[in-house]
């Protein structure tokens, strides 16, 4: 779980503007915090299954904002990759 914190330092980067909350780039910074830290949770509790498959779901509404990321502005999709630390 992110704290206000936390949340608050990733919309900070990755904002298009002063009071974007909800954009694309913010939702998948978001969501790639919260699969780091889901990630080291299930190396410790590796039959916890169902943090795995909501952890599934996670990277699968990733992909997706990537993919339309990547069709809308492929400019953007890059720097952000970069940004995260993604390979793709």
């Amino acid at each position: 779980m992110l704290t206000k914190r936390q949340k608050g330092g990733v919309v900070k980067d990755l904002r298009r503007h002063e009071k974007d909350t909800g954009s694309a780039e913010v939702q998948i910074g978001l969501l790639t915090k919260r699969i780091k830290e889901l990630t080291s949770h299930l190396k410790k509790h590796p039959k916890d299954h169902h943090s795995r498959r909501g952890l599934l779901l996670m990277v699968g509404k990733r992909r997706r904002f990537l993919q339309y990321i990547k069709r809308a502005n492929e400019k953007v999709h890059s720097k952000l990759m970069k940004q995260l630390g993604l390979d793709g």
